[in-house]
């Protein structure tokens, strides 16, 4: 087993030809280490499932090279299959009038597992992704939580090298939510290298080891969830419980240097308000003097949410 689970080097993908072309990716450089889980976050349509495919070999890189466990997956792309799995959601990728044991069977056999192998492996995780007991049923009478649980168990069947999550929880309910990270964590400790795409960053921020964010098809920034704070000029939360907030004194602190961001949301007969920024300490409040009436004041670090959030709208900025 490689030490990487994928390297993708100077990865780029076109569709069309000529001045009609148009690029999904331009020059991508990420990689995956075994054991650990690579955060993919980004707008829609900003190339995070085109990495996925072209990571799973389902699409072929118009430039660069794409390595799943140290196997070149554009010249020998069944081998890289072998070692990888794959979950993309939706019903496509199962055979709906069979039940989900018989599809998961099918599977196994597809993986080259022994049938003895198979059926304990088939077991243990429809318990572990919360479907035993429901694996003789039809496919097609799964709700859209239970099909993607059965992703799940379909793309872990031979304990691969790489998984590949693009939006893993959508559809699931909070247990199953649960559940699947739960998974994540006890595949990351075995040393199942994973990169996940989300739009729960609060999902990305349990989980994530390190994160890339992706935008137009470019890698934009990478690092820790401090790193893409420090990119959008962000590290702290300063919440303030006040009586009245004048539109006045409202201004003059948007206008603070140090603050990035100020949330207002009601709270009994006044407002909570967040002021998000760098540097931030509860002594700037002193400033306003008796334009606040403060019931109390709290600071913390920022969240994931609130770092992506400051960086997209730095980055919106001309």
């Amino acid at each position: 087993m490689s030490t990487k689970a994928l390297e993708l080097v100077g990865v780029e993908r076109w569709f069309g030809h000529g001045s009609d072309a148009v690029h999904a990716l331009r020059s991508v450089d990420l990689e995956v280490p075994a054991g650990s889980v690579l955060g993919v976050l980004g707008p829609n349509g900003a190339g995070k499932t085109t990495t996925v495919k072209m990571a799973s070999t389902l699409l072929e890189p118009s430039r660069g090279s794409v390595l799943v466990d140290g196997i070149d997956a554009v010249r020998h792309p069944r081998a890289a299959r072998a070692r990888l799995g794959l979950v993309l959601g939706g019903d496509r990728g199962f055979y709906l009038r069979a039940s989900g044991l018989e599809n998961l069977r099918f599977f196994a056999t597809l993986a080259g597992l022994s049938h003895r192998h198979a059926e304990s492996r088939i077991a243990e995780l429809l318990d572990r992704v919360g479907l035993a007991g429901r694996e003789r049923q039809r496919v097609e009478t799964y709700s859209r939580g239970m099909r993607q649980r059965l992703h799940l168990a379909r793309a872990v069947l031979a304990a691969p090298a790489l998984l590949l999550l693009d939006e893993p929880s959508i559809g699931l309910d909070p247990e199953g939510t649960r559940d699947l990270r739960e998974l994540v964590r006890e595949l990351r400790a075995s040393g199942c290298g994973i990169l996940l795409t989300t739009h729960q960053l609060q999902e990305a921020d349990e989980l994530a080891d390190a994160l890339v964010v992706i935008d137009h098809g470019r890698v934009v920034s990478r690092g820790s969830a401090s790193d893409i704070a420090a990119a959008g000029g962000v590290d702290t939360v300063v919440t303030f419980a006040t009586r009245e907030l004048l539109p006045a004194t409202r201004a003059r602190i948007e206008a603070h240097p140090h603050v990035v961001d100020l949330d207002v949301r009601p709270r009994g007969n006044g407002h909570e308000i967040d002021l998000v920024g760098c540097g931030l300490d509860t002594d700037l409040l002193r400033a306003f003097g008796s334009e606040l009436r403060i019931d109390w004041v709290t600071r913390r670090p920022v969240t994931l949410e609130e770092a992506y959030l400051a960086f997209v709208a730095r980055r919106g900025t001309p």
